[in-house]
């Protein structure tokens, strides 16, 4: 395989490559020899990656994105045969400009854009209809520099989940009646997301720019640009942003979204959230979203006709629309993905997103007699104070009786305890009152909210063979992890296999006696998740001349579901990025094993505690009797780097606990020793 480029001994003959090398692009600058090293090794390298954008007076504007990206070795060429990129029809319009391959002897291959596809896009459970256009470019080899332009034109609103905001002028032959599609949803007004860093392939220049008459406001987060603003002739101002030099992206394990850790820039002529927050409110009030229905006036009075409290009627709808309206999107009409669809229509169709399910609830809360409204939210990172509508995810907001407002989210809680997943704390939103609001941020839920406790009584014989009952007992986001493989996608006939094959994790030999699931899985407001199991296996320590060895039957991957913190990497002895878990979280862990001798006493003792987690536990043998107990603290979902240290330290003695194979020595009496 021929290498990546040609290695390069003096300063001079390196400038000299590097001006060769970006020639294909705008630049010509000597790069640093950390980056050169890393363009050397690299599949390929981004020369140059610049979008510009002219924003009209409605807020629309015209996207022209420009990349030129050299081909350094034969997998280089191999990944970019084809040139893709993803758009939504209903909001958008984009087509190659120009394609075009730069070989090393200075010849130009021409790619003719009438061999452009435009296909439906991958879709899963959301079917909005988004498109991809696509471009075969053929053979490329070693060296070929890749130029190609594409022309965007039309916006991305943030709920329908497309990186950055849109583009403008309506394309030639766009029939009028479509022209209105192309105006952004906060009409005159324009936002975007950029981000700055690159996952896999080093990149030479990246650079933004902006023309827009209107005052706009800019923030650049974890890292650094170049920054430049002219006020031009014809009364707009232009932005730039240029970034060089970025290197690949390293992660690390466990980190949170790269948007709450790597370079990005943020944009948004909107000036407060305040201003968002009516926003929200007024569109989808004047669209009618919430009108009440006779069919579900019925069905929300038969709801709740027995409740008393405030709380007991939220949590009656809150469940209702979660468990009874299946998650599946469809375009249903204009204003897809801020627009939230009527209650005839989501109460008739019981089909939607998560601004549908939303709107179901806020309309039979309405019914009921609250204050409710939607809000906006983005799962999975953080949103930050420039209102840039980081967003991909819509919830509800109800006013309760002191005044408060409480956010719900029927998408997140099919079958789970709460009314608010806790896999979503620490989790920013925008209420749409009419008043409006800041910007929220769930709290913390208490890690007891969501325990697990698994605890083993049993007995090892002379044989070795255990006979013993397993125990788990789980609440919150421990009990919907447990519980959900039980409740979506099986049938209660298959619920003995399923806890018997998690038996089966201790031994292959292992025995099911009985299982005690209490109440039926389905029915899950009613208690936590509970199980009992006995079982025994044959074998399962060994035996010999008075020494016994076995490991903890805890040990064994039992519920895995459950036990993802288990899965954090706890090599690195700190961390540079937040880094989360699933939840908060308490784990209680016991077992008491009987022994066929009184054993040679022996054990330790393991504590430790910190502002974000802590542990505590024993492990000993005494007498006939092998116990072992521990509790350990997860304090958040989403940590700060300086938090490592006690996650890891907790985590840490939780694998040496729980990780050393049980030996025991028969205690002998005087006689004999003798």
């Amino acid at each position: 395989m021929p290498a990546a480029f040609p290695r390069i001994e003096s300063a001079e003959m390196r400038k000299f490559f590097l001006l060769i090398l970006f020639s294909a692009g705008t630049l010509a600058f000597s790069a640093s020899p950390e980056f050169d090293a890393v363009a050397e090794k690299a599949d390929s390298v981004v020369l140059l990656d610049e979008t510009s954008v002219v924003v009209d007076a409605l807020g629309s504007g015209s996207f022209l994105i420009r990349k030129k990206i050299k081909i350094g070795t034969d997998e280089g060429a191999f990944a970019h045969r084809v040139i893709g990129y993803d758009y939504d029809p209903l909001t958008a319009f984009a087509k190659f400009r120009s394609v075009r391959v730069l070989k090393p002897d200075g010849v130009v291959r021409e790619i003719d854009l009438s061999k452009a596809c435009d296909y439906p896009a991958p879709a899963r459970m959301i079917y909005w209809g988004a498109r991809r256009i696509m471009i075969g470019v053929g053979a490329l080899e070693v060296g070929d520099v890749l130029e190609y332009e594409i022309e965007k034109k039309g916006f991305t609103y943030a709920l329908l989940g497309g990186s950055g905001a849109g583009a403008g002028n309506v394309p030639a032959g766009t029939p009028a009646d479509d022209a209105a599609r192309f105006v952004p949803p906060m009409r005159g007004e324009f936002y975007d997301i950029v981000p700055f860093w690159s996952e896999n392939v080093p990149v030479a220049e990246k650079i933004y720019s902006v023309r827009i008459a209107k005052p706009l406001q800019y923030r650049f987060y974890q890292g650094d640009c170049i920054p430049a603003v002219t006020f031009l002739a014809d009364g707009t101002t232009e932005y730039r942003f240029v970034s060089r030099e970025i290197f690949p992206f390293e992660k690390e394990k466990n980190m949170v979204d790269l948007f709450d850790a790597a370079p990005k820039l943020f944009l948004s002529t909107t000036k407060s959230w305040l201003e968002k927050s009516r926003w929200f409110y007024g569109v989808n009030e004047d669209y009618g979203s919430f009108l009440p229905t006779p069919e579900a006036q019925e069905k929300t009075d038969e709801l709740i006709r027995d409740a008393k409290t405030e709380m007991e009627k939220i949590s009656i709808l809150t469940h209702w629309v979660a468990d009874y309206m299946r998650y599946s999107g469809i375009p249903m009409g204009k204003g897809e993905g801020y627009t939230l669809h009527s209650t005839e229509m989501n109460f008739t169709d019981r089909c939607g997103v998560c601004k549908d399910k939303a709107a179901l609830l806020i309309s039979m809360l309405r019914m009921a007699g609250f204050e409710a409204f939607p809000a906006m939210t983005m799962a999975g990172s953080r949103i930050e104070q420039l209102p840039a509508d980081h967003f991909n995810h819509c919830v509800a907001v109800v006013r309760l009786a002191d005044g408060s407002l409480r956010p719900l989210d029927p998408t997140w809680v099919p079958f789970v305890r709460e009314l608010w997943s806790s896999a979503e704390q620490q989790q920013n939103y925008l209420p749409g009152i009419p008043e409006g609001a800041e910007l929220c941020i769930t709290p913390i839920s208490a890690p007891e909210n969501h325990y697990l406790k698994m605890s083993v009584d049993g007995e090892i014989d002379a044989a070795g063979t255990l006979t013993a009952e397993l125990s788990v007992d789980a609440e919150g986001q421990s009990d919907f992890r447990l519980r959900r493989v039980f409740v979506e996608g099986s049938h209660a006939e298959d619920w003995a296999q399923m806890l018997e094959n998690e038996i089966f994790a201790i031994s292959p030999n292992a025995r099911v006696a009985s299982i005690d699931i209490g109440r039926d899985f389905r029915d899950y407001l009613a208690a936590p998740f509970s199980v009992k199991i006995k079982f025994t296996v044959p074998h399962y320590a060994n035996v010999s001349e008075g020494t016994l060895f076995f490991r903890p039957v805890l040990a064994a991957d039992i519920f895995p579901r459950g036990r993802t913190f288990e899965k954090i990497d706890t090599s690195a002895d700190e961390k540079k990025y937040s880094f989360r878990d699933a939840t908060s979280r308490e784990i209680t862990f016991r077992e008491k094993i009987r022994l066929p001798f009184a054993g040679i006493p022996a054990g330790f003792s393991e504590e430790y505690s910190g502002d974000a987690a802590a542990f505590c536990g024993t492990r000993t043998v005494a007498g006939n009797e092998f116990s072992y107990e521990e509790k350990i603290t997860l304090g958040k979902r989403v940590y700060e780097p300086s938090d490592w240290r006690d996650v890891c330290n907790a985590l840490r003695a939780h694998k040496k606990m729980l990780g050393n194979v049980v030996v025991v020595h028969e205690k002998k009496t005087f006689s004999e020793e003798e």
